[in-house]
């Protein structure tokens, strides 16, 4: 009996220890599974960010201009006296000789205003023949004695006034011979009809701008350059000009001129690009791009717009990757490039790890994992 309830008391024993063993590593098996499950979750909620590292850049900071093919030596002429067009013997892109009369204005009033001093100058020789008679006849009473001196003085001024009568009468009389010239507009110099500014039937006035004609020989591409950009442009050290028709070509040009007023309604200076070896293929009034680049301006790299974050204040910033953190940078943005790019001009530096996607939902501080390739 008595050993019985040892053995009894013993197996208790056993049971209470084992139950305790268990109840243990329950409580320990918990707390383990409680410590780990926070950074479980912490390492979930880190987000996967796509990124680039900004490398080296060749590219200098320069601008583009649009531009038109212009010939170097443009005629804009007009009629010299006021009228109503009743002709047009040209169209654009026509080319014309010297001497060709491109439009011709009504000439029945100018025609009479001839006709009216031809007339004059008529009567006046008429005058100068009566004055010229009356002085031959008086010389020879005054060589008799018949009259005096100063009654032949009167007939020697008459024959002086007779004579420059009909020296104004011809003046006038040429004046209006050129007036009726001046109904035709004729072409000065061979070249190529580049615009036309009026119509049959529309009267204009003298002075006015009638036809352009773009000389032969040299052309250039003309584009207009705000007044902040002007001091740049004269320091360039290069320029490229393309064709928008002749995507193959690229050609090396040389500022020419630059207008010293700017244009009263565009507040722009209109500047004369020469062109280098310019193609065969280059017709007037194509559209060119004229790029300006300067290496002596800071280097630029171009971005995805998809990196560009609208900071406060609507300045552009990129998030950058430091240390598995990201920090907001604002930069300086240039011109929009090819493939939904676009040129950084300040802010960033060689080896900066950029965030390209997602920047809306990343915050100050934020830890990240990073991916992506260099620029």
């Amino acid at each position: 009996m008595q050993l019985s309830a040892l053995s009894s008391k013993i197996n208790r024993k056993k049971l209470y220890l084992t139950l305790s063993v268990i109840a243990g590593l329950c409580i320990l098996g918990s707390v383990l599974w409680k410590g780990q499950q926070p950074a479980q979750e912490t390492l979930k909620e880190i987000p996967a960010v796509r990124t680039t590292v900004i490398g080296g850049s060749d590219i200098s900071q320069g601008y583009t201009y649009a531009g038109e093919v212009r010939g170097r030596y443009e005629s804009q002429l007009a009629f010299q006296v006021n009228g109503k067009i009743i002709k047009r013997n040209i169209q654009l892109g026509s080319k014309v000789d010297a001497g060709d009369v491109l439009l011709q204005i009504d000439a029945k009033d100018v025609l009479q205003t001839v006709n009216n001093y031809s007339a004059q100058v008529d009567s006046a020789e008429s005058q100068l023949q009566l004055a010229e008679s009356n002085l031959k006849r008086y010389r020879e009473l005054l060589e008799g004695g018949a009259i005096s001196q100063s009654q032949y003085d009167q007939y020697v001024n008459a024959y002086k006034v007779a004579v420059a009568g009909v020296r104004q009468t011809q003046a006038q009389y040429t004046q209006g011979t050129n007036q009726l010239d001046y109904t035709l507009l004729k072409a000065d110099k061979p070249g190529i009809v580049s615009g036309i500014s009026a119509e049959i039937g529309q009267v204009v006035s003298a002075g006015q701008v009638i036809v352009t004609v773009v000389q032969d020989g040299e052309r250039e591409v003309e584009i207009s350059v705000p007044e902040n950009r002007i001091e740049g442009l004269r320091k360039a050290e290069k320029i490229q000009v393309s064709f928008w028709a002749l995507p193959e070509v690229t050609v090396t040009g040389k500022i020419r001129e630059i207008s010293p007023m700017a244009d009263q309604t565009t507040r722009t200076f209109k500047v004369r690009v020469s062109l280098v070896n310019p193609p065969p293929e280059m017709k007037l009034g194509m559209t060119a791009a004229v790029a300006i680049n300067d290496s002596t301006m800071q280097p630029t790299v171009n971005i995805p717009v998809a990196a560009v974050y609208q900071a406060e204040g609507n300045t552009p910033a990129v998030w950058v990757v430091t240390d598995g953190r990201v920090t907001l940078r604002s930069i300086q943005t240039g011109n929009y490039g090819k493939d939904n790019t676009i040129q950084v001009i300040s802010g960033l530096q060689q080896g900066d790890r950029i965030v390209i996607a997602g920047v809306h939902k990343l915050t100050e501080g934020q830890q990240v994992s990073i991916g992506g390739d260099s620029l």
